[in-house]
């Protein structure tokens, strides 16, 4: 199974154009895969995986359930929300959607290589709630505490969905 990489966030992507608006902050990361797979067939994957799928059942616990259909339906371009998710932006190899509070993106993007093989990206963004006199973003203790666990989350995320591609 290949390695997810972190990797800068694309500048020029529904993402990176997020960030650079909103002075969030960002992140991305990469995995390659050997064949084809389209964008639909990606965030299917990643949301029908067993390990986000303990996310799902969490957030249904909040009144905001979600089935596999749904996630279809998203993937497809067919609906515009799952659980506490909403399609913010669409583009043919790109996702972007945020979540009920308006303050986080998750990311998703394909892009094709050579020999077929296709980089697999996800990311996420979290919109500061607060400025400094700056205007810089500032981001309490509690992301600070659970950054690292968001990133060993968003890793094992991607590579669930690539082991249900590959």
């Amino acid at each position: 199974m290949p390695s997810v990489t972190d990797s800068p966030v694309p500048s020029a992507s529904l993402l990176g154009r997020l960030a650079a608006e909103r002075g969030a902050f960002a992140d991305a990361y990469a995995l390659r895969l050997p064949r084809g797979v389209t964008l639909a067939e990606f965030v299917e994957a990643f949301y029908t995986t067993r390990l986000f799928k303990l996310e799902r059942w969490l957030i249904a616990r909040s009144g905001r359930p979600s089935s596999d259909a749904d996630v279809r339906a998203v993937a497809r371009g067919e609906d515009r929300r799952m659980a506490a998710w909403t399609v913010e932006a669409r583009a043919q190899d790109e996702l972007l959607m945020h979540e009920d509070s308006g303050f986080t993106r998750s990311w998703f993007k394909v892009e094709a290589g050579e020999g077929g093989a296709t980089t697999l990206w996800f990311g996420s963004a979290l919109i500061p709630r607060r400025r400094g006199p700056g205007g810089e973003p500032r981001f309490g203790w509690i992301f600070h505490a659970l950054l690292g666990f968001h990133r060993r989350y968003s890793r094992a995320l991607l590579k669930a969905a690539a082991r249900r591609l590959a």
